[in-house]
């Protein structure tokens, strides 16, 4: 496993209690009480470490490179059930949207998610998480065909952003995340969406229109990135510490705001920790979200959905 900068106690502690069982292991010394010490020193180190995280390093454990993806949540959550689906209609297949239908306990749902790769090879070719033009508007017609047949749809956003390109700004990607936002807003099916990782601008919420919004607790949602912001505001990415605080981008404050509607734990250090602890959380997450939404009326969730963002936000006359 990979270590952040702040998590650098954690791993000389991992490391030295791998020395100790080693050496017992080796050898005839009991070195029981030795490794038991250590294994209580790191419980108390890790809830020092990541009991008082700050909003930057909230962010930066949003992009751990040892964090679950998009697929693998799918694939944990649906098995073999799940039919991945491709391409537009219109120009080609986004690698960095994915979509496509699974089964969670003998309920069918549609799965939409952005995807980042686990090396530099699979990075390049899911093009670092961000979408392009293509990329929503295959997960509008994947959400189309979920309407259609009535089938509950489920969004997992984990972007760094929409792709900035020439070619897709050529492509329309500003009317592409425009419509999305538009047309979410009438789908008469319920939708559910979890942030699990990055939750960036625009590249985020053309897939983030939902009747329920989650977060999970290592992971951040906002306009801008604290770096970019940084850029702007300071001419430098040195201050991207004070505008993560300043951008209020944590899922506490997302709650605190009412722009989401529940917080989902995950194990002491961040999801990578307990991987199976953390999709059984979230799947136990949908489908009590899915029994809700279920009864209500398409009608009336609509409505709902529609009230829930015109809402937001505080304004002054």
């Amino acid at each position: 496993m990979e270590y952040l900068d702040f998590e650098l106690p954690v791993k000389e502690l991992q490391e030295q209690i791998a020395k100790c069982q080693a050496i017992g292991d080796e050898s005839s010394v009991d070195v029981t009480e030795t490794c038991k010490l250590l294994a209580e020193k790191l419980d108390d180190t890790k809830k020092s470490v990541y009991g008082n995280l700050t909003a930057w390093q909230r962010v930066q454990m949003s992009r751990h490179p040892s964090r679950p993806y998009a697929l693998d949540y799918i694939n944990a959550l649906c098995g073999n059930t799940f039919l991945e689906l491709h391409g537009d209609r219109n120009y080609g297949d986004d690698k960095a949207m994915v979509g496509g239908l699974g089964k969670i306990d003998n309920q069918t749902f549609m799965f939409i998610g952005t995807q980042k790769g686990y090396n530099t090879k699979t990075r390049q070719y899911r093009n670092f998480g961000m979408a392009k033009p293509e990329g929503y508007r295959k997960a509008l017609r994947l959400m189309k065909k979920a309407e259609k047949f009535g089938i509950p749809i489920i969004s997992l956003i984990d972007t760094p952003g929409a792709y900035p390109g020439l070619g897709a700004e050529e492509r329309g990607q500003g009317q592409a995340i425009a419509n999305n936002i538009y047309q979410m807003l009438n789908i008469k099916t319920p939708i559910i969406v979890t942030i699990i990782g990055e939750g960036a601008s625009g590249g985020a919420l053309g897939i983030g229109v939902g009747d329920l919004i989650y977060m999970l607790e290592n992971t951040w949602y906002s306009v801008i990135s604290p770096e970019s912001c940084s850029s702007i505001l300071w001419r430098s990415w040195e201050h991207k510490e004070t505008a993560a605080e300043a951008l209020k981008l944590t899922a506490e404050d997302m709650l605190n705001s009412k722009l989401i509607d529940k917080i989902i734990k995950e194990p002491l250090g961040g999801a990578q920790y307990d991987r199976e602890k953390v999709f059984k959380t979230v799947k136990k997450q949908i489908i009590d979200a899915f029994r809700t939404l279920d009864k209500i009326d398409s009608d009336q969730l609509i409505k709902a959905r529609r009230d829930k963002f015109s809402n937001m936000g505080t304004f002054q006359g």
